[in-house]
């Protein structure tokens, strides 16, 4: 059984971030790598920017093994943590252990590939984990409805993270064979940039989040 979560919460951000030499390489047909590179590192710092300045969020961890992404969190106010492991999932448990050794009583997983990411759209993601004196699992699908694009979770080791394909069924499985409430929620952050088709509906819905083509 998991200990109800704590009526004082300490929520902790955690935003993996890949190495940005090759990052986002299925928008290959749209974008030449150096333009790929751009738009990852303007993406890291936009949604690192965002979570430091989510109410709510009390810490915002950057696990990556990028030293450029490092850089960029320690500027924009958040803590870097040095990835030891490979794989994004392993990344995740690095950054779940410490924020549990820091005493968070939720943690709230933001990936990078979010154009409409904004404090606002994070902090209901926030409320909706904290407001419940259960422990409570919180997920953003993607707009797909088969990819998790934001992951709220309290107490922040009630499900094993199965981010890759598929990962909101694998996800909601993991919540419901856990006994943890599950929450959906919509809105802004159901959009990501995965493809081309994602690319060019986040200019038109997200304009300036994607600029500098």
């Amino acid at each position: 059984m998991h200990p109800e979560p704590s009526r004082t919460p300490h929520v902790v951000a955690i935003v993996p971030v890949g190495t940005l030499d090759g990052a986002k390489s299925r928008l290959g047909a749209a974008l030449d790598a150096e333009e790929r590179r751009d738009l990852a590192q303007r993406l890291a710092r936009r949604t690192i920017e965002a979570a430091v300045a989510t109410p709510g969020l009390d810490k915002t961890l950057v696990v990556t093994p990028d030293d450029e992404v490092c850089a960029l969190a320690l500027a924009a106010g958040a803590r870097p943590l040095r990835q030891r492991t490979h794989g994004l999932n392993a990344g995740l448990l690095e950054a779940r252990d410490e924020a549990i050794d820091g005493g968070a009583t939720a943690v709230v997983i933001i990936p990078i590939d979010l154009p409409a990411v904004t404090p606002d759209a994070l902090a209901r993601v926030v409320e909706a984990v904290t407001s419940a004196t259960e422990p409570r699992v919180v997920i953003v699908p993607d707009r797909h409805g088969r990819g998790t694009n934001a992951l709220a979770v309290a107490p922040p080791d009630a499900i094993h993270f199965c981010f890759g394909g598929d990962s909101h069924a694998a996800h909601v499985r993991g919540a419901r064979e856990a006994g943890v409430e599950l929450v959906e929620l919509d809105g802004p952050l159901g959009l990501d940039l995965d493809t081309p088709d994602d690319l060019l509906l986040a200019e038109r819905l997200a304009p300036g989040a994607v600029g500098g083509r």
